[in-house]
C-alpha cells in the first residue's frame, strides 16, 4: 500500500486531515468547510479544501478498508436513480445487515450485466436480499447463486435506507458532474461513513463515547504519514 506523505504542504497534517473529515463526514459543501475553518482562525479557501479532498481522500479510504471488520453473512443490495450531466444513471449499492456500506457502483444501465458487475465484486459466499428488479435474478442465476436470493415486501429497507445519506450529498453538491467523479466521492464517502456510522439509538451513552474514541482512533491510523 503506497505510504501517505505531506511533504511540500504549507499547513501540517493534522490542519489537512479536519477538513477532509468534515466534508465526507457531514452533509458540507466546500465553501461550508472553509467557513468552518475560518471561525477557528484557519485560512484556507474552498478550492484548497477541495484539492485536499482528491489528493488524499482515496489514499484514506484505502487504508480505512483495512479496519473493516468481516462482513455479516446477509446482504442487501438496491439500486436508485441519478442524475448527472442531464442524464439518467444508477447507483446501485451493497450493505449488510449492520448497515455497512460493502460497494457502491455506478452505472448507466439497470440490466442483468450492471448486476453482474456489482455481484462479481462481492463475495460470492453470502446470502443476498434484493427488490424485485428482474436483472438481480437473471444475474444470481447466471453465477449460481439464485438459491441465496431473497425478496420482496420490506425485506430490502435496509439497502433502501442506506440512500439517505447520498440523496442529501448529492442536493448539497448541486448533482454529480460525471460518473467518473460521482464514483470517486462515494467509494471514499463510504468508506469514512463505515467507520463512523453508529447505531447511537441501540447503545448506550458509555458505548457510544468508547465507539466514537474508537472511530477516531481508526481515523487518525489511517491518516497518518507513513
Amino acid at each position: 500500500m503506497q505510504k501517505l506523505s505531506y511533504s511540500r504542504h504549507r499547513f501540517p497534517p493534522l490542519i489537512i486531515q479536519h477538513p477532509i473529515w468534515l466534508y465526507f463526514k457531514f452533509s458540507l459543501s466546500y465553501r461550508d468547510v472553509e467557513d468552518l475553518l475560518a471561525e477557528r482562525g484557519i485560512e484556507v479557501s474552498y478550492e484548497t479544501v477541495r484539492r485536499w479532498v482528491l489528493k488524499f481522500g482515496s489514499a484514506y479510504a484505502r487504508k480505512l478498508r483495512a479496519f473493516r471488520a468481516r462482513p455479516s453473512g446477509q446482504w442487501y443490495l438496491d439500486e436508485v436513480f441519478v442524475s448527472i450531466n442531464g442524464k439518467r444513471s444508477y447507483l446501485w449499492r451493497a450493505v449488510d445487515s449492520e448497515g455497512e456500506v460493502l460497494e457502491t457502483l455506478v452505472q448507466s444501465r439497470r440490466n442483468k450485466r450492471a448486476a453482474l458487475k456489482l455481484m462479481r465484486k462481492l463475495l460470492k459466499k453470502q446470502g443476498f436480499v434484493t427488490d424485485k428488479l428482474p436483472s438481480y435474478g437473471a444475474a444470481l442465476r447466471e453465477m449460481s447463486l439464485s438459491s441465496r436470493h431473497d425478496f420482496g415486501g420490506r425485506k430490502n429497507n435496509r439497502a433502501e435506507n442506506s440512500h439517505l445519506p447520498v440523496r442529501r450529498r448529492e442536493r448539497r453538491m448541486q448533482r454529480f458532474k460525471s460518473p467518473g467523479s460521482a464514483q470517486r466521492f462515494l467509494s471514499v464517502h463510504a468508506s469514512i461513513y463505515n467507520i463512523f456510522y453508529i447505531q447511537r439509538h441501540l447503545i448506550s451513552r458509555n458505548t457510544l463515547r468508547q465507539f466514537r474514541d474508537e472511530a477516531m482512533r481508526v481515523w487518525q491510523i489511517a491518516t497518518a504519514a507513513g
